[in-house]
């Protein structure tokens, strides 16, 4: 067996695979993914009187996708609508969120949608971080964001951080946000240690019309598109765990105390 090729293709770019059975996401026994509908398998419908209802079903999730697929621990630290102000202000204390009980190996960050495109949050930039003191965070999405990945260093400090992008989208305001999301993700992951892109607005299918179509119920995905997208990050982490070997050589070690070299 050429175990070189067979792990490591020449050329292979994120989700080029999409993997099967287990991946090198299972290294991880607990994963909290924090984000708003996307994360929490929101279906939209239309009630008899017209209006739109929507009923987060964390079940269909794609983080609980992911934990079923790979026999690992996911926490929904998540609900629709949610921003990353909201989830500081109150939503995460409420729901316990901080507690050093709940600390995960890795948490996928997946917000973003709700604070450019809906709340108009003013995007920031990385000045809006004090590193020694997140509660000095200036309150821009940038310095917002900050300060969650801040708070879970502390909890976690080795716990490594999947940021997500914005798909490609046929929809012009969601396009125009996705652009400098990305731009703001990937300047966080070179702030931070132990933080990596999930890049879907480069490598993921674009939500178009045939997209949407085929993945989506009103304007929030069907249980089938939820799964498509476990399979996208499932594949991602994977792809960037065997891209990445010795990052994630110690990930049994985070959240204990046994004492080693890095």
């Amino acid at each position: 067996m050429d175990w070189e090729k067979k792990l490591y293709s020449v050329g292979e770019k994120p989700l080029d695979v999409l993997v099967e059975g287990y991946s090198n996401t299972s290294v991880f026994r607990k994963i909290a993914f924090v984000g708003d509908s996307l994360s929490s398998g929101e279906f939209e419908t239309v009630n008899s009187k017209g209006e739109a209802e929507y009923y987060d079903m964390f079940e269909y999730s794609f983080g609980q996708y992911i934990a079923r697929n790979n026999g690992l621990s996911a926490y929904n630290f998540s609900r629709g609508g949610m921003t990353a102000k909201w989830y500081l202000e109150n939503y995460a204390e409420e729901h316990g969120f901080w507690d050093r009980e709940k600390a995960a190996q890795a948490y996928v960050v997946a917000l973003g949608a709700n604070d450019l495109v809906f709340a108009k949050q003013e995007l920031g930039d990385l000045s809006d971080i004090d590193i020694n003191n997140p509660a000095n965070n200036k309150p821009t999405f940038i310095g917002y964001y900050a300060t969650i990945i801040q708070r879970y260093k502390k909890i976690a400090p080795d716990a490594k951080f999947f940021l997500v992008t914005f798909t490609r989208n046929s929809q012009k305001e969601f396009e125009e946000a996705a652009v400098i999301h990305r731009k703001a993700m990937y300047a966080l992951a070179e702030f931070f240690d132990n933080l990596y892109v999930i890049d879907l607005y480069e490598y993921g299918p674009a939500h178009d019309e045939r997209f949407k179509e085929k993945y989506f119920m009103y304007g929030h995905m069907s249980p089938s598109g939820y799964l498509l997208t476990a399979q996208l990050i499932d594949s991602y982490i994977d792809y960037i765990i065997r891209t990445n070997p010795k990052d994630f050589k110690t990930v049994g070690f985070i959240n204990t105390d046994i004492e080693y070299q890095k």
